[in-house]
């Protein structure tokens, strides 16, 4: 039964590392095509939109202090995006070997409380019922 909880609870934190993986991945992704844009100035910050999955999860007057974030920060973003002209093009491939890493960490943890459970389970055996022959 605990190896059973161990790996539940290994593929929960592994899922639950891909979901953060994947948001990042989708902000940054957004943040880099939105990065044109916001180099304009404020005409540009018009054109500029909250992806539709972010406008559910915020309220109204966050969504414009966003906008404002957003214009003062264009200028950086574009500024990196001009010195490092493969950033654009090197995001998925570094999103997935950062989350392959992550991924190889938990699998890695999780085979070590597999084999954790089965020593402690073999020590706990080896010192069951009566002891050794002879001992009274």
């Amino acid at each position: 039964m605990f190896y059973a909880i161990s790996w539940f609870l290994s593929f929960i934190l592994l899922a639950l590392w891909s979901l953060a993986c994947w948001g990042a991945h989708a902000v940054t992704v957004w943040a880099v095509g939105s990065a044109g844009a916001l180099a304009g100035g404020t005409t540009a910050m018009d054109a500029v939109l909250l992806p539709e999955w972010l406008k559910v999860w915020i309220p109204p007057q966050l969504a414009q202090e966003f906008g404002g974030v957003i214009a003062a920060v264009g200028g950086v973003v574009q500024a990196a995006l001009e010195a490092v002209p493969a950033l654009s093009g090197a995001i998925s491939v570094l999103a997935w070997v950062i989350w392959g890493l992550g991924a190889l960490v938990l699998m890695a943890l999780a085979v070590g409380a597999h084999v954790l459970i089965a020593v402690l389970q073999r020590r706990k055996a080896g010192t069951g019922v009566g002891g050794p022959a002879g001992v009274r």
